[in-house]
């Protein structure tokens, strides 16, 4: 993570070491609140917020939240306490509401070795990629990467690991019965275009109608016109394999630590410090008050007012996530210095 006052500088245009009183950017509005404003505070479980907390915050660098998370170690059942006393509800970029959507880590099965039935490979990353780099579409159809030894394992799904690369972690269960886990490692520095939004732009379904199984349905009844589809995507991720030592814990987030289900989102790291507890009020038709941590971050997570949920492994949370299209209100907690420095920018 970044040191805070550079996030601060970003929110409010300015340097670090510029002087005050410069104004924030006219489409980045900064409101304080109370919790008291926070809709279902008082009914949150915070004390499992807490935890989500702490699980990151021993690797935040700057020193008042590290002081922070020394006295959160403290706490047990003071958890709801612990927020209310020593941190203040910001919103950033409320004039719009928040988008909400979801992800999960998925499981696949697959192979170390490439068989009949295992054929579509998951790669590490080339040395030679260091920013913009081949499509999907060129890695792909010129084979860029094959015969190079950076094969993981084999899949026997193209359509599970397109999802995959979506996700960027997942569990691979091979044969034997023994699972392996990969987290992101990078990409070819191209942006993430949506390919459920394409299937919309095409007149193949209405908007309402689009999910993550609606898009892997049609591809595997479409398989020419589906390969087609995904490559759409100019994005490509690549992965290195990661060991967790208790296999009941989350995937790895972008903070390099386990991430936990329904209390972790992404967030974008230009608006909302990687590791800040974050009050989210989701809308639709599961609604969600919660305090969530942002201990990830993803390539289609922009804006200030923009997360994603987590909402855990394998296929019931895959289904879940994939329902998540949701408008609210997301309201970054900050150490009450920080934020009143900010509302004085402003």
């Amino acid at each position: 993570m970044r040191g805070w006052l550079a996030t601060v500088a970003l929110i409010a245009g300015m340097t670090a070491t510029s002087a005050p009183g410069q104004s924030v950017p006219p489409d980045v509005s900064v409101h304080l609140l109370e919790f008291s404003d926070l809709n279902g505070w008082a009914e949150d479980d915070h004390a499992a917020a807490l935890e989500a907390f702490l699980e990151t915050c021993t690797d935040l660098t700057d020193a008042e939240w590290s002081a922070l998370c020394g006295v959160a170690q403290t706490q047990g059942s003071n958890a709801r306490a612990f927020f209310e006393l020593f941190f203040r509800p910001v919103l950033v970029g409320g004039d719009r509401a928040a988008l909400f959507t979801g992800y999960f880590e998925p499981e696949l099965n697959g192979s170390r070795t490439r068989t009949a039935r295992y054929r579509y490979p998951i790669y590490r990353q080339p040395p030679e990629v260091t920013g913009l780099w081949h499509t999907r579409a060129e890695i792909e159809e010129d084979r860029l990467l094959e015969g190079r030894g950076l094969e993981i394992a084999w899949i026997d799904d193209p359509v599970e690991v397109f999802f995959l690369h979506i996700q960027g972690s997942g569990r691979i269960r091979l044969p034997d019965g023994s699972m392996i886990r990969v987290g992101y490692a990078g990409r070819n520095g191209h942006e993430y275009r949506s390919v459920g939004q394409e299937l919309v732009r095409r007149g193949i379904y209405e908007a309402h109608q689009v999910s993550a199984q609606v898009i892997r349905s049609w591809v595997r009844r479409n398989p020419s016109a589906g390969e087609e589809l995904l490559r759409h995507n100019p994005s490509y991720v690549f992965f290195r394999e990661v060991r967790i030592d208790d296999p009941n814990d989350g995937p790895l987030g972008a903070m390099n630590r386990s991430i936990t289900a329904l209390r972790t989102i992404a967030v974008d790291p230009d608006y909302t410090p990687l590791g800040a507890p974050v009050w989210i009020e989701k809308r639709g038709a599961d609604p969600l008050n919660r305090l969530m941590i942002a201990q990830d971050t993803g390539s289609a997570i922009r804006g200030p007012q923009r997360a994603d949920v987590f909402y855990g492994t394998g296929d019931a949370a895959g289904r879940a996530a994939g329902r998540v299209r949701d408008t609210g209100r997301m309201i970054v907690l900050l150490p009450i210095e920080y934020a009143l420095a900010l509302a004085a920018e402003v």
